[in-house]
């Protein structure tokens, strides 16, 4: 009698998130009778617009074994310097290619202090966090600026017409696809690899690391540019204090995504789904009454296990594999004297 086995099918973290989304849609959609609607919906797709698309930059970094605690406040800067330039008198599309500018100029000026003079990233970024916010309120000086163009308003909190979905769904849409095509299909997305696991071999092979690790930072400050962008629109005001604790959003989604804090493992499409992810749980808390205190309390919550757990499943699995070796042995030992 013929013997039929079921494939084993191995369950990676990213995959895990996925089913963790799926989880957290199904629990939604019974805690709420409002959660399944087209208006919550277009809601969540929204409010995660920007966290989703710095933490495609941020991925890249993580992945590179490094990191930009600033994103927030280079969003808010880029921001700011939209209010400032169309208050000052200047077209709002001209505002808006200068607030992209200041993102991108901000993102190059951390790389290089990382790159050129050897700074570690975690002690310039945040430094730069502080830097960026703190010309934020130069620029505005607490007067934020809220007589914005309709046109680009109505952009901002209108969804395509006949969809439930937001006008920010298409630029967030190419730039993940983008970021993933790159990333997993590009010798630039090899390179982001080889660096994170090992630079120093990375060079040796040939790999410009300082170029592409500036080119991320750069790359970093560009999309923190464009969430800036995407959140004037969204709240129809330019202010001095706005993004405060997306950084800990991004960087939250990143690791709960796959990304190993350590650098040289992840997936786009796994962070991706774990902004989804927050985007949804944080919309499902919200209707069942939670406070705002209550999600910040989730992200880190999702944070810390998101480093915490791979640790332990990787002790884990060297200690079984560990006992198991003197069994192996043991039956090859047997094998000899048949």
């Amino acid at each position: 009698m013929a013997n039929f086995s079921l494939p084993k099918i191995q369950l990676s973290w990213d995959k895990g998130v996925v089913l963790f989304l799926v989880l957290a849609i199904f629990i939604g959609s019974f805690s709420s009778e409002y959660f399944a609607t087209a208006s919550n919906l277009s809601f969540v797709i929204a409010s995660i617009a920007e966290i989703a698309i710095i933490a495609t930059a941020m991925t890249y970094l993580i992945i590179a074994g490094e990191i930009d605690l600033s994103v927030a406040s280079m969003m808010s800067l880029s921001s700011a310097s939209i209010g400032f330039a169309f208050r000052e008198g200047l077209p709002f599309e001209i505002a808006i290619l200068i607030g992209l500018a200041v993102g991108l100029a901000a993102g190059l000026f951390n790389g290089i202090l990382v790159t050129f003079f050897g700074l570690p990233s975690l002690a310039v970024t945040i430094a730069t966090l502080a830097l960026y916010r703190g010309l934020c309120w130069v620029l505005l000086e607490n007067k934020p600026v809220n007589q914005l163009p309709e046109f680009w308003i109505s952009l901002g909190f209108r969804n395509i017409p006949n969809t439930f979905l937001p006008w920010s769904t298409i630029p967030l849409v190419i730039l993940a696809a983008a970021a993933w095509v790159v990333l997993h299909h590009t010798k630039t997305g090899r390179w982001v690899f080889a660096i994170g696991i090992n630079p120093e071999a990375a060079k040796f092979s040939g790999v410009p690391v300082n170029r592409v690790k500036l080119g991320l930072f750069a790359y970093s400050g560009l999309m923190s540019g464009v969430a800036g962008v995407i959140y004037t629109l969204r709240f129809a005001s330019a202010s001095p204090d706005g993004g405060v604790g997306y950084e800990l959003s991004v960087i939250a989604a990143v690791l709960f995504g796959g990304v190993a804090i350590a650098g040289g493992v992840g997936t786009m499409w796994g962070v991706l789904a774990a902004v989804v992810s927050l985007g949804v749980m944080r919309s499902g808390l919200q209707l069942v009454g939670f406070s705002a205190n209550a999600l910040l309390i989730v992200s880190g919550g999702l944070l810390l296990i998101s480093v915490i757990l791979p640790k332990v499943t990787e002790f884990v699995r060297i200690r079984n594999s560990r006992a198991s070796t003197p069994k192996i042995k043991q039956k090859n030992e047997e094998k000899k004297y048949e």
